[in-house]
């Protein structure tokens, strides 16, 4: 599936909800629980993503030309947005990730659902999963 598609499945998905923000936030939170385990040597302070008012843990790994990330965070609500983002980008080619237009946050109306505070968060996991995958195209072109 291309990105775009799986902004689409996204976009399907948080439109039976409709505008139901207490059912969304929870849905967010669900998705948070389905996150695969992050093990707990890469919860350092050198994973913990900057801007982000919780603490959330990123790190990316390269497979096959494609770029992987495992992530954890200390809420449940973040740790929902962070799977968001990794279902989208996770098993894409760095240059894939680096040209990605998530449009899903706004057409989901992810603004209006998180506030001001987490919208800043969210910006700064998708600024961090955009630069690991800027190092990792580097990394290919040297």
């Amino acid at each position: 599936m291309t990105i775009q598609d799986i902004q689409n499945e996204i976009i399907e998905e948080f439109s039976i909800l409709g505008d139901d923000r207490e059912s969304t936030i929870f849905y967010i939170m669900e998705l948070g629980d389905k996150l695969p385990e992050m093990p707990e040597a890469d919860k350092t302070d050198e994973h913990i993503i900057k801007g982000c008012q919780s603490k959330v843990w990123l790190t990316a790994f390269e497979k096959e030309n494609k770029l992987h990330y495992l992530a954890d965070s200390n809420t449940d609500i973040t740790k929902g947005l962070i799977s968001l983002l990794i279902r989208v980008l996770s098993g894409k080619t760095p240059q894939e990730i680096i040209n990605a237009e998530l449009n899903f946050i706004d057409k989901i109306g992810m603004g209006n659902i998180i506030g001001s505070q987490r919208s800043n968060g969210l910006a700064a996991m998708i600024k961090q999963m955009k630069l690991y995958a800027i190092a990792y195209q580097a990394k290919i072109n040297a």
